[in-house]
C-alpha cells in the first residue's frame, strides 16, 4: 500500500517538475571552457520549442573575434550562412582574414517533445579577453509565428541566470602556450 501511495505522489508531482524544468530550459552552449587562440567546437543544445510549438529555424549570431566558422550540416535541415566583413583584420594561420561567417541559420523541424544539438567550429582569436564569457545570441523561430530570442548578454556584475532569455555563452581561458 505504501508503494502505491508513493507512486501516486510521484505521478502527481511529475507535471510540476516538468513545468518547472521547461520554465528554466533555454538554448545552451557546451563544452566549457574554451581556450583563446585555438579552434573551438561549439555545441548548441535546443531543449524545447516555443510554447509547445516545433522549432523551424535556429539563427546563431557569431561575435566579433570569432573567425573561420564552419557549421556542421544536419540531416533533414537546410544550412545557410551570412558572411560579412569583420571590424578588423585577423591573423589566421599566417593569412590576413577580413571577412567570414557572422550568422548561421539552420532550417528544419524539431518537435517540442524532442531536443537536438547544432554544431559548428570556429577559431577564437587572440583579441578576445581571457576569464570572460563570450556570448552567441540565438533566435529560435517556431511554428505559428512564435519565437524565443536567447539574446540577453549579462551586464557587468550580473550572470546569465539573472535573465529570462540569456544568450548561450562559453567561458574563455587564456591562450595555451608551449
Amino acid at each position: 500500500m505504501n508503494r502505491i501511495h508513493h507512486l501516486g505522489t510521484l505521478a502527481a508531482a511529475a507535471p510540476l517538475c516538468l513545468v518547472s524544468s521547461l520554465a528554466l530550459a533555454h538554448v545552451t552552449l557546451e563544452p566549457q571552457p574554451a581556450a583563446i587562440g585555438s579552434t573551438y567546437k561549439a555545441v548548441l543544445r535546443v531543449a524545447h520549442g516555443c510554447e509547445g510549438e516545433p522549432t523551424l529555424k535556429l539563427r546563431v549570431q557569431i561575435p566579433e573575434g570569432v573567425i573561420a566558422v564552419k557549421p556542421m550540416p544536419k540531416a533533414g535541415w537546410e544550412l545557410n550562412t551570412v558572411e560579412t566583413p569583420y571590424k578588423q583584420s585577423y591573423d589566421y594561420h599566417g593569412a590576413p582574414t577580413t571577412e567570414g561567417v557572422r550568422e548561421i541559420v539552420w532550417t528544419g523541424k524539431l518537435l517540442d517533445k524532442h531536443y537536438d544539438e547544432f554544431v559548428f567550429r570556429a577559431f577564437l582569436t587572440d583579441g578576445l579577453k581571457p576569464d570572460t564569457m563570450l556570448y552567441f545570441p540565438v533566435v529560435q523561430e517556431c511554428a505559428g509565428g512564435k519565437a524565443d530570442r536567447w539574446i540577453e548578454i549579462p551586464a557587468e556584475g550580473r550572470k546569465a541566470d539573472d535573465y529570462k532569455s540569456p544568450a548561450p555563452g562559453v567561458r574563455l581561458r587564456p591562450k595555451v602556450t608551449d
